[in-house]
């Protein structure tokens, strides 16, 4: 009679509360029952509860967040110089000498060893010749056409497709609580905008990137803004944290990256008082997405590096490192979604 009168109470709790619902009510998941997702839950009510002596005003709940390798896939490019290169590629006909003019040449032969070696000056010329001499409108226009046209080589899907279903779950769940979300990341604030509101909800005016100069015109009797050929500020490194306190004028009591362009930010979050969470996404899923460091003896890289050394500065600080394989259930929306 206890066994049939148990079965029973199991059957009712199932319809009353089905496993749809449970999950529907948990904030993260995506997230598996790991300590990475236990520092988020445990800071995230220590910060809103008001009688925590950690307690913090919701106009101050602060989290900033690195783009590219942190929200979305950053391999095998960058998204912005996959862009760049395609740009390149469609402007190659008014431009024959690029044929025989590095990194030009390395782009339309497809010689990515070649590109790799053209360092950080190469890469700035290309993002030159692919982003100025137009206006932003004009800019934002292609890039809006670019994203909704093409497709990540892997995963056949559009990149506003490749964002990380955790991450994104974690910012409703910060945004649930009060706190403010910014990207503050090394990528180009023009190219990123146009498509932050759809893919993670943080609006054009909360993100904070790397920017080229522009210079008002009046064409035709229309005021315009027009993008020139020179570089206006880089947001990497030591410059998040410049323009966190230049665009924000708050240190975050939260922030996320990937990669040693996001330790500063990591840093200059920590330095503050009260409770604080810094995290960095690891990525070591070469199944699901991809697996990249060199730390841990995964393979470098000249995208989202994540050396040895800031590995061991996370350990030593307290940072928490997010092992995209261990403590993600699942990485990418699934297509049907």
């Amino acid at each position: 009679m206890r066994v049939k009168k148990l079965l029973f109470m199991a059957t009712l709790f199932a319809l009353v509360f089905p496993v749809a619902a449970l999950e529907k009510n948990d904030p993260l998941p995506s997230w598996r029952d790991s300590d990475a997702r236990a520092a988020i839950i445990t800071f995230v009510e220590t910060v809103t509860d008001a009688s925590s002596e950690d307690y913090v005003q919701p106009e101050d709940r602060v989290a900033t967040f690195d783009n590219d390798g942190t929200l979305w896939t950053e391999h095998p490019v960058y998204t912005q110089l996959a862009y760049a290169l395609s740009r390149v590629k469609e402007l190659a006909p008014d431009h024959p000498e690029w044929r025989s003019k590095q990194p030009f040449k390395a782009v339309l032969d497809g010689d990515m060893k070649a590109l790799g070696s053209a360092g950080e000056e190469g890469l700035v010329e290309l993002m030159m010749a692919s982003h100025a001499g137009m206006s932003t409108a004009e800019f934002e226009s292609i890039v809006v056409s670019w994203f909704q046209t093409e497709r990540h080589p892997r995963f056949n899907r559009p990149y506003t497709e490749l964002t990380y279903k955790p991450m994104v779950e974690l910012l409703e769940y910060l945004r649930g609580n009060e706190f403010s979300t910014y990207i503050v990341s090394g990528g180009g604030i023009e190219f990123m905008r146009p498509m932050t509101m759809e893919a993670y909800g943080i609006p054009s005016q909360q993100v904070i990137g790397s920017s080229i100069k522009t210079e008002y015109k009046v064409v035709n009797g229309t005021p315009t803004l027009v993008r020139l050929p020179e570089i206006n500020f880089n947001n990497d490194k030591g410059g998040k944290p410049v323009a966190i306190n230049q665009f924000i004028g708050k240190r975050p009591i939260a922030a996320f990256g990937n990669s040693g362009g996001d330790q500063q930010m990591l840093e200059w979050t920590g330095a503050g008082d009260g409770a604080r969470l810094m995290m960095l996404v690891f990525h070591d899923d070469a199944e699901r997405e991809y697996a990249y460091g060199p730390a841990n003896g995964e393979i470098d890289t000249h995208f989202g590096k994540f050396p040895q050394s800031l590995m061991v500065k996370a350990k030593e600080q307290g940072w928490h490192v997010i092992s995209m394989k261990n403590d993600w259930a699942s990485i990418f929306k699934p297509v049907a979604e």
